[in-house]
Parts: C-alpha cells; structure tokens; sequence
C-alpha cells in the first residue's frame, strides 16, 4: 500500500491526569488523527515553522534548512515508517543533483524540517492503522501558544 499523506494539525500540550506533554498532531484525513508526543524544544521550533516565525539567530532547524540550501539538497519526503516500542521512527528522502538519499531521523527534527522545507509528511499505512484516532479521542489538547501564555 502507497504511504499516507498527512499535514500538520498543530503543536499542542496534551493535558491528562499523568501531567502535560508536547505533541504535534498529524491529520492523516478522514477525521484520523495521528499524535506525537515530542520535547519541548522540538515543539517550539515546529510551531515557530507553523507561524512562520523566525529567531533573531537560526536555530537547529533552521541551521539545517540552510544547510541544504547552501548545499543544494532539497528534502522531498518524510516518512514516519513504523513505530516500535511506543517510538516512532522516520526517514527523510533527500535530493541532490537529482541522486537520492534516505537519512534517518526523530520524527520531531523530520517534521520541523519538512514544515519549513514544504516537503511532504507521509505515514506508513500499518501506523496510521495502528495509531491513529478520530479527534474527539485524543486527550485534551492545548493550543502551545495559549499554554505558555495564559
């Protein structure tokens, strides 16, 4: 079966009677929701990308980002292949002078590179199968922005 293509919903601060924790929330379509609980850096930078906000210096992703446009690599894909032990594990496909590369990487760096590459984010068929759910299942969500400003 052909990968899922996704798009971001948005960064998010899952609240639950555990505690809070970031996740980036993959909208796999057809009211199926797929989340990532990621780290709290990792969360920033995507939304900054979501927001097209930029630091005053690059950060690690934006470091990357102009890493492959000194270098002439442009990501194409990422695909968050399978999930293994409760961690999902992804591969960017890469492109240089037209030669191809797969490189693995935390899904989290994946997306935060793809939102701000516009690249597509694709989930293999058997993860979405397993791991996503329709919105009204996920756990309380709160915008990152509103939770670190009220």
């Amino acid at each position: 079966m052909d990968p899922v293509r996704c798009t971001v919903k948005g960064v998010y601060v899952a609240v639950g009677a555990a505690g809070a924790s970031p996740a980036v929330i993959l909208n796999t379509g057809e009211n199926r929701f797929l989340p990532i609980y990621i780290g709290l850096w990792e969360a920033i930078s995507i939304n900054n990308a979501l927001n097209n906000e930029l630091s005053p210096r690059p950060l690690t992703h934006d470091l990357f980002v102009e890493f492959f446009k000194k270098f002439n690599i442009r990501l194409l894909s990422l695909k968050i292949d399978s999930l293994e032990e409760g961690v999902y594990y992804a591969t960017m496909l890469l492109d240089r002078d037209s030669v191809e590369a797969t490189m693995d990487c935390r899904p989290s760096d994946g997306i935060a590179l793809s939102v701000r590459c516009d690249a597509e984010i694709l989930i293999d068929p058997g993860v979405v199968e397993s791991s996503s759910v329709p919105f009204d299942e996920l756990p309380r969500l709160v915008d990152l922005n509103s939770y670190f400003s009220g």
